[in-house]
């Protein structure tokens, strides 16, 4: 009971970690980039990065496997370099938390750097800050809070993704199985209370990483 308890909550943590550690690189780079850039289809290519908001968790789950589907080839090349394909994998679970949690991600980051002065940024280059040294050492500071609430609602996000992940990655016990789809299969086989202890699980987790996200606001 124990093992079997724990186990979906250890991985959901790691596939947390790992996705939102992924996001939060793709979130700051990508946000600042959209932040200053203007190009033409600029508004398309910000539409892209946001659809997973309003697309159905099933219909990215299903993307997800034509994009990285044996017949696919992206999902060729995987299976040849890696000696095996992606989906109803660890690492499956992992992109599909990566899917749905990067425009959380991206959002806030970029509406972070746009609220950066940009006369202290010019003032930085003016004193010969390159461009490295001005996104890390003035842009990511100065839009830090709104960082920082990102990567809390992302790795939040990505901790209860169900729906990409039950297409993409399965449900397999000790592989795949994250909290949420070990709910599901609690209450479809009747095990209420196991399903309860998960879910107390997750909203304790939940609750936690949305009260630190009000205090990163709180602290302006």
């Amino acid at each position: 009971m124990t093992d079997h308890f724990w186990d979906p909550v250890k991985l959901s943590l790691e596939v947390a970690v790992v996705s939102g550690c992924i996001v939060l690189v793709l979130g700051l780079f990508i946000g600042h980039w959209m932040a200053k850039a203007s190009f033409k289809g600029k508004t398309v290519m910000e539409t892209l990065f946001l659809f997973p908001l309003v697309l159905p968790p099933t219909v990215v789950g299903f993307l997800l496997l034509v994009v990285f589907g044996k017949k696919s080839p992206v999902g060729q090349f995987i299976e040849w370099f890696f000696h095996q394909p992606l989906i109803f994998t660890w690492w499956a679970a992992v992109v599909a938390a990566l899917v749905v949690a990067f425009p959380l991600m991206y959002q806030s980051a970029k509406a972070g750097f746009e609220g950066v002065d940009r006369d202290v940024e010019d003032a930085a280059r003016v004193d010969g800050a390159n461009h490295l040294q001005l996104f890390l050492l003035v842009s990511v500071p100065l839009a830090l809070r709104s960082i920082i609430s990102g990567g809390i609602l992302s790795f939040a996000r990505a901790l209860g993704e169900f729906g990409a992940t039950l297409m993409f990655a399965g449900n397999i016990p000790g592989k795949t199985q994250t909290i949420p789809t070990a709910i599901y299969v609690a209450i479809d086989s009747g095990n209420m209370k196991l399903a309860w202890l998960w879910v107390l699980c997750m909203i304790g987790i939940s609750f936690l990483m949305l009260s630190l996200v009000q205090l990163s606001k709180g602290k302006r």
